[in-house]
């Protein structure tokens, strides 16, 4: 799948899902756009980057009694 990108140069690009987070470590864009929206890196969540989530955790293992 494609992501839109935009770089720290402010150049918009479409790069693979699988680099979106080396480009993100490698603080190599600013921003990026998912189904709800613009993303600011640094300043909007991000899957990875940590918070608190009170939510359903569909991940969660729940162990046998």
């Amino acid at each position: 799948m494609l992501i839109r990108v935009v770089y720290d140069e402010f150049q918009s690009a479409k790069v693979h899902d699988y680099m979106l987070d080396s480009l993100i470590m490698q603080r190599k864009i600013v921003g990026f756009f998912r189904a709800d929206g613009y993303v600011r890196v640094g300043q909007d969540p991000v899957r990875g980057s940590g918070g608190s989530y009170a939510g359903h955790d569909r991940r969660r293992v729940l162990k046998a009694a």
